[in-house]
């Protein structure tokens, strides 16, 4: 574990509220900005470098957060030009303000966390890059290798699978920092790693897998790994919802008849469950079961209640008049064709067809995927909250009754999260919120997590964010967006939520269980790219086409096909 006295910078001389401060030897020059180990000249000082901390009770690995130089004293030294005279100089003092972030053992591994601080002059050394990649270095194999350091593009910045993917991930950044491209990056190497993956990926705006000019698929994964699928074509039917899902749909909970609704719905629902699947035997459905029913028959229970009269039509029924709110809703989805995949389904129109619709949507189907990219840049925008939830909680029930859970884990990654997994509790999709957070809370333990992506951490649910253990933050240039990052990040780590706006494009910071340290990593570019590249505005503008197909343009509008 020695250190060669060359890499030797500094003294400790200060500790306080877990911060180390250590003054920087000065050099006959002035301080020094760099150190040659060997071939390498390591800078000194570099806000987000390591540092080594060491005396005689162990060593610490610290990160550099702080620099700054300051007057400590103003002395008379002789002045040579002026015979006899003398001047007066300022004796200057540069510090450094470091956070430690790990100890290092005897056997030069690296313990996250800190048991004991330094003492006061305690040595402080640069580290090399042979030393720093073996303390880095994971002892398991199968580490994924997202990019490299930052501060050392010379060294692999890698992250535990397990970890990562084990205990939720969210992929933070404002819009352009790169949040598709990071993800596509991960995911890409997940999948050539690691055959028996099992992804589901939601494309809300068809950018992992689109129709080139060349009239041709692509998609970011090959086609032996990724099958994609229209949500429509999936075909997720309403049968599916949960009670209340249909409310979230159907009800509008502002109406003055809102609860009357809500009750006579968990009625009829539960009713139509049962009557119409006698068939299976099954004796515990309940309003909630996955099994058909027929929707118009629902249509027809409201409209009977909401029509009828007693006494030969003298006497209104005790619900006239409550349902017309419900009914209309009710016709203005079902008599709307874009509606007709959900509304309308043609293969799922039973409830033998669930299996089906499962294996599709795991991967298990023909031909067997390891990632299922479910496009729902096709479905109406207030459907795919609704839509969203509803492939989660397939998810979630899926490997809840699958005995092999934990040899079938699953990973179910929500592009613009913010959408359908909003913070507002009192928001019209107050079921599909509470669908996803359930997963965050108690997907884990039935082998099913999270891969939570948004430009806008404030709109997201905090009830999610607040489970994910592992954070890969792009560059966050909103105060608010900024403080709110900060507040999840860990106690060791939230200084570092100033350097979000400093990022660059496809670097991100990366924090939690799956990171041995907080770092900053350039993320390797995915290849092939997701279709999320702006457009080449300049470009365009001065070669861009002198006329256009609106033919061509209005006829894909009617059709709903891009």
């Amino acid at each position: 574990m020695s250190t060669p006295d060359s890499s030797l910078i500094g003294r400790v001389i200060d500790i306080h509220s877990g911060c180390l401060v250590a003054s920087i030897f000065p050099a006959d020059e002035g301080f020094p900005s760099s150190i040659n180990m060997g071939e390498e000249a390591l800078p000194v000082g570099q806000l987000g470098s390591f540092v080594e901390v060491r005396d005689r009770a162990g060593h610490l690995l610290a990160e550099v957060s702080r620099i700054h130089e300051e007057a400590v004293e103003t002395r008379s030294v002789p002045d040579p030009v002026a015979s006899g005279g003398s001047r007066r100089v300022t004796i200057r003092e540069r510090r450094l303000e470091l956070t430690p972030l790990a100890e290092i053992n005897k056997d030069g591994r690296l313990e996250p966390g800190v048991s004991r601080y330094p003492v006061i002059g305690a040595a402080v050394h640069v580290i090399g890059s042979s030393r720093l990649a073996a303390l880095l270095a994971r002892e398991k194999t199968g580490a994924l290798e997202l990019g490299r350091l930052s501060v050392r593009p010379s060294l692999k910045a890698t992250l535990d699978p397990s970890a990562l993917f084990g205990r939720h991930l969210a992929i933070l950044g404002q819009t352009g920092a790169g949040k598709s491209w990071t993800l596509s990056s991960l995911l890409q190497r997940v999948v050539s790693t690691m055959p028996h993956s099992h992804i589901i990926l939601l494309d809300l705006h068809g950018e992992y897998g689109w129709k080139g000019n060349d009239g041709n698929f692509h998609g970011i994964f090959g086609p032996e790994a990724a099958r994609h699928i229209d949500a429509r074509e999936l075909e997720i039917p309403y049968w599916l919802l949960t009670y209340s899902e249909f409310v979230d749909l159907f009800v509008d909970r502002t109406d003055f008849n809102a609860t009357v609704q809500i009750a006579f719905l968990r009625e009829t629902l539960f009713s139509l469950r049962q009557q119409s699947n006698q068939h299976l035997g099954l004796q515990r459905l309940s309003v909630d079961s996955p099994v058909y029913f027929s929707i118009e028959d629902l249509y027809q229970r409201f409209k009977k209640a909401n029509e009828e009269k007693l006494e030969f039509g003298k006497v209104k029924g005790p619900l006239y008049g409550a349902f017309d709110d419900f009914l209309v809703r009710f016709q203005s989805l079902y008599n709307d064709a874009r509606y007709d995949f959900f509304m309308r389904p043609r293969k799922n129109a039973s409830s033998a067809s669930l299996e089906g619709l499962l294996r599709d949507f795991v991967g298990l189907g023909e031909p067997k995927r390891q990632v299922t990219v479910i496009d729902l840049s096709p479905v109406p925008l207030d459907l795919r909250p609704v839509v969203s939830a509803q492939i989660g909680r397939l998810a979630y029930e899926f490997n809840y009754w699958n005995p092999q859970r934990h040899e079938f884990p699953i990973l179910l990654v929500c592009e613009e999260a913010h959408q359908y997994i909003p913070r507002e509790a009192d928001t019209q999709f107050v079921g599909t919120r509470r669908a996803m957070e359930r997963i965050a809370k108690e997907g884990r333990k039935y082998g099913v997590t999270l891969c939570i992506v948004s430009q806008r951490p404030t709109e997201l649910s905090e009830t999610v964010l607040s489970q994910c253990g592992n954070y890969l933050c792009l560059k966050i240039s909103n105060a608010d967006d900024q403080e709110y990052v900060r507040r999840l990040l860990p106690e060791g780590a939230k200084n570092l939520a100033d350097l979000l706006a400093s990022l660059r494009r496809g670097e991100v910071l990366a924090v939690g269980d799956a990171a041995m340290l907080p770092s900053r990593i350039l993320v390797h570019p995915p290849n092939p790219a997701p279709a999320s590249r702006d457009a080449p505005l300049s470009e365009s503008w001065v070669h861009g086409p002198d006329d256009l197909n609106v033919g061509e343009i209005v006829n894909n509008w009617w059709r709903q096909v891009r």
